[in-house]
């Protein structure tokens, strides 16, 4: 699996590649990942990616040509159909773990990061193949997106996960030791600084050893 990020902070995503699991998978060539900065892509002396946008407003568009010709530039590299253009925008289709799924068939990913107001609409229609938001909120630029993308996505790929299980499981409340736990003070939510010892336990249904009730039980405590 192949990741292209195309960017104009390319140092953002040095610890993020650098550490854990994704780490692992790079060295055992599970995955590979490319940071590419959109400047090599500008033909004039000031390197420049961005413009004031038409019709007046705050701040710099992203400029459609040099989007256009890194994207002609990695898809080349790549002799494959299974490849997808990805444009991070808080307008675009909610990312989920379907999509992860999805995607984590493909051979390639090239992920079109923005920055400051935006990126010129015709790379949105007729650049990326879909424009993915990762949430109800607005970022500083594509980047942090293509993170949780990538780690989302590596977690389907056979052999990312020492338990592949661990990959497709529902996310339900989890305990472990110790069994019982006694607090004291005003940490606990909702509670006041008088409070007594607070005594709290791991549910019984789990300590229980019948794996039948533990599922329903964790049915019933997730997501």
């Amino acid at each position: 699996m192949k990741f292209d990020i195309i960017t104009i902070f390319p140092n953002i995503f040095s610890g993020f590649l650098s550490e854990s699991l994704l780490s692992k998978a790079i060295r055992k060539k599970l995955i590979t990942v490319k940071i590419h900065y959109l400047r090599d892509w500008t033909e004039d002396k000031h390197q420049t990616v961005d413009g004031k946008p038409y019709g007046g407003g705050p701040g710099l568009v992203f400029k459609v040509e040099p989007i256009f010709k890194a994207v002609t530039a990695l898809k080349s590299k790549v002799k494959s159909n299974k490849s997808k253009v990805i444009l991070f925008s808080p307008r675009g289709k909610k990312f989920n773990n379907e999509l992860a799924k999805k995607w984590s068939k493909l051979d390639q990913l090239i992920f079109i990061c923005g920055r400051y107001e935006g990126v010129d609409e015709r790379v949105a229609k007729y650049v990326a193949d879909e424009v993915i938001s990762i949430g109800d909120y607005v970022l500083n630029g594509g980047e942090v997106a293509a993170m949780a993308v990538i780690e989302s996505v590596s977690r389907q790929l056979p052999n990312f996960m020492h338990d592949a299980d661990s990959a497709s499981k529902d996310d339900h409340a989890q305990y472990t030791k110790p069994e019982v736990f006694g607090i004291k003070g005003n940490v606990l939510r909702g509670k006041g600084k008088k409070q007594k010892t607070k005594i709290l336990r791991v549910p019984k249904v789990l300590l229980s050893g019948n794996h039948k009730k533990i599922d329903e039980w964790r049915k019933g405590n997730s997501n």
